[in-house]
């Protein structure tokens, strides 16, 4: 059964579209320490020992800068890390929903990106506010959790198509810019409560930056465009430590003594070869903007790389 689960997750993370592969991998950290709560408690007489919570706060964003300044992955492993089972079921619930609404109108290829972006507003409006405006008794707090990245991505989809109608259990169809309104709302009056108000900030900030995104996306500013860059040079980099094929060769150079024998075709000849890989670069960039750069063959991507490098 175990085998099974795992080749049709496989399978999932294969075949499917970036909002799937993000939730996988939420799920996938989830497990992870969730199996690490119940096998340190067992193991400490059903008593949760102190180490449980260090680990957390080690893959935690904090109020500390010396403790984001010692562990600057922090600001990208908080925003996929949840231990509380609900924490981590209705952030991807809301995920999946409006993930597809914004895959669907900009593209699989800004998921990434919005998301990453999103959880990076959301963790500087928590260190802000928490550092200026002084809540929480003071001392070291921590926050994780994909909140203010989904938050983005909600206020995204409302900003896009406000009229898209959601069927909700209990209420029906439902106009998403009605939810998203009573999203935000719980937010903004959670930051003047007690209770993770921190996160509720953390969470103004993500809807703040789904707003500036597709704001800046009508402007002409493709925000997605540097970050998917980024993430290329570090899959393409992963690869080439993968597969030693991939990596560079030294080139040989020949060249032709007698240069005065040259024929016309000859002469015309590099002319077409040139104008035949720039129309093979431009096919595969219009792929990529049609359908995200996910879409393109392991044949293409590599055809991609080695036409930058030229």
């Amino acid at each position: 059964m175990v085998d099974s689960i795992w080749e049709d997750l496989k399978q999932q993370y294969r075949n499917g579209n970036m909002v799937t592969r993000i939730i996988l991998w939420n799920a996938g950290v989830f497990l992870v320490f969730f199996l690490l709560y119940v096998g340190l408690k067992i193991s400490s007489g059903w008593h949760l020992p102190p180490l449980y919570h260090k680990i957390v706060y080690f893959f935690s964003i904090s109020n500390d800068w010396k403790h984001n300044l010692t562990h600057p992955y922090v600001i990208f492993t908080h925003m996929f890390l949840h231990i509380g089972f609900f924490h981590v079921f209705f952030n991807m619930l809301l995920f999946y929903y409006f993930g597809s609404i914004v895959g669907d109108f900009l593209g699989n290829h800004r998921i990434l990106p919005l998301y990453l972006l999103g959880g990076l507003a959301g963790a500087l409006m928590y260190f802000v506010s928490i550092n200026v405006l002084g809540y929480g008794g003071g001392g070291a707090h921590y926050a994780y959790g994909a909140s203010a990245a989904v938050m983005a991505t909600v206020i995204a989809a409302g900003v896009l198509s406000p009229d898209y109608i959601m069927n909700l259990v209990l209420l029906g169809p439902v106009k998403i810019k009605y939810i998203v309104a009573v999203l935000f709302l719980i937010d903004l009056g959670g930051v003047a409560g007690e209770i993770n108000t921190g996160g509720h900030f953390a969470h103004l900030g993500g809807a703040l930056f789904g707003w500036l995104f597709v704001w800046q996306l009508r402007n002409g500013n493709d925000w997605s465009v540097p970050v998917n860059k980024v993430l290329f040079r570090i899959q393409d980099f992963f690869k080439k430590i993968a597969d030693p094929s991939r990596r560079p060769r030294p080139k040989m150079v020949y060249k032709n003594p007698d240069t005065s024998k040259k024929s016309s075709a000859g002469k015309s000849s590099p002319t077409r070869e040139s104008r035949s890989h720039q129309e093979a670069v431009d096919k595969i960039l219009e792929k990529i903007k049609a359908s995200g750069y996910e879409s393109l063959t392991s044949e293409e991507k590599e055809f991609l790389f080695k036409a930058s490098k030229k």
